[in-house]
């Protein structure tokens, strides 16, 4: 009699448990790749003891506090992309070396393909850092295998990206829109082409309905000027963000993801 009444204790017990979990929703993974810029937003006012000894973030723990308000489960990460192991650059060119070029279930100079990504991962976010604004003028001979910062390369290197993004339907990606500069930083010519490359971007290249969504950083950062303001970076010839500006986007951030996510962004 007592073998039988724990078994069904342990039997109640298991019920209970599963009734609690009932309302959770199945883990929604996603990691967000970035370099320096996308580390400041990461982390966002974080103190940084905090983040060294307890690994916290601003995004990090606006997520946890929507996953106990709303029963959620989502699991957010984020990674130096590509790593050091590849050579240190994260502009259109990379992404497209790395994700088309050598497209694959094997890594590429150590970092992850989209093969790979996406069987692990949801939601797939990435970015470029601010020297992505320092673009040349066209040449008239544009080529998708080119570093060359040209609007004439940019072009067909997203082109590509997009292409490659929706083989993976049942994934969602996020692209940030370019970084900007301060303006002792930035020549006119140069910040000028970088809000013609957000506009295409923005107007031309991201499609509604599709699996691809554009957070306008850009927009965020110059206030619908050409250049990011002094009041905002970490000094006058220092384009990453401060704390102030990094706290209170972080946020904004990680609501869009989930916007993305629950479908109200289209």
């Amino acid at each position: 009699m007592k073998n039988r009444s724990a078994i069904v204790s342990i039997i109640l017990i298991v019920l209970f448990l599963s009734g609690c979990n009932s309302n959770k929703e199945d883990m929604k993974k996603i990691i967000f790749l970035h370099h320096s810029t996308g580390l400041a937003i990461w982390y966002g006012s974080t103190n940084k003891y905090l983040r060294k000894l307890f690994e916290k973030s601003d995004v990090k723990t606006w997520f946890n506090e929507y996953n106990k308000k709303n029963s959620t489960n989502y699991v957010i990460k984020q990674k130096w992309f590509p790593g050091d192991a590849y050579n240190g650059s994260n502009m259109p060119y990379d992404y497209y070396n790395i994700w088309v070029k050598h497209a694959g279930e094997t890594p590429y100079k150590g970092q992850p393909t989209l093969e790979t990504l996406t069987k692990e991962y949801d939601i797939i976010i990435f970015k470029h850092c601010y020297p992505v604004s320092n673009i040349s003028p066209d040449t008239g001979e544009p080529d998708i295998n080119s570093k060359k910062r040209t609007l004439e390369n940019y072009k067909p290197q997203y082109n590509a990206l997009k292409k490659k993004m929706h083989e993976f339907p049942d994934n969602k990606f996020i692209v940030w829109s370019p970084a900007v500069q301060v303006k002792s930083r930035l020549k006119e010519d140069e910040a000028k082409r970088t809000l013609e490359f957000h506009d295409w971007m923005i107007n031309e290249w991201d499609e509604k309905g599709d699996n691809i969504y554009i957070w306008d950083f850009y927009n965020y950062e110059t206030e619908g000027g050409l250049y990011f303001p002094d009041k905002y970076a970490s000094g006058p010839t220092d384009s990453h963000p401060n704390k102030q500006f990094s706290g209170r986007i972080a946020p904004l951030f990680a609501e869009f993801i989930i916007d993305v996510d629950k479908g109200k962004i289209k």
